[in-house]
């Protein structure tokens, strides 16, 4: 962390924000706190990228949020600089990838789901109520003198799932 903070002191920033949390958090209370201090005309300054976005698409939103308010952006290991022509090359691009990356993702998750119905397996949440319980359950509900609640007890369902059946 010295080294980060004597990089960002020796490039003019006034204020360093910290977090000591998991690298794999996108929720952080240093970079809330960083966010929130900055004010149009600012510029956020971070040592390198991966200190700042856990993912590419992550640190895309950021910067894209920063622009939007005003803020400016720098890298000091990348030589980055968004209120430079190539820093905005640089950030188009990495927009450009991560909805590339996205994509990717998407059409991954298909063909999986694909080929898995292909094979007969179905996804999602299994079904509480097949078409024997929900006639149970019909049958128990027309005699008025068993509860909703017991209905639920003996058919080892909520009252929205009985209800949702029904």
């Amino acid at each position: 962390m010295d080294l980060q903070k004597d990089a960002l002191t020796k490039a003019g920033c006034q204020e360093t924000f910290a977090d000591v949390a998991s690298g794999s958090k996108t929720a952080r209370t240093g970079l809330d706190q960083a966010i929130k201090y900055l004010r149009r005309g600012d510029t956020l300054v971070v040592w390198r990228l991966d200190r700042l976005g856990r993912s590419l698409r992550h640190l895309v939103d950021i910067v894209a949020s920063l622009q939007d308010r005003g803020v400016g952006f720098r890298s000091l290991q990348e030589s980055i600089d968004t209120q430079t022509a190539s820093g905005k090359l640089f950030l188009h691009v990495f927009g450009a990838l991560a909805e590339f990356e996205r994509e990717l993702v998407k059409e991954r998750t298909l063909a999986g789901l694909k080929a898995a119905a292909d094979r007969g397996r179905k996804g999602g949440r299994p079904r509480l109520m097949d078409a024997g319980k929900i006639q149970l359950a019909k049958t128990l509900h027309k005699e008025k003198s068993i509860t909703v609640l017991e209905i639920c007890r003996t058919l080892g369902v909520s009252k929205g799932t009985l209800y949702r059946s029904l």
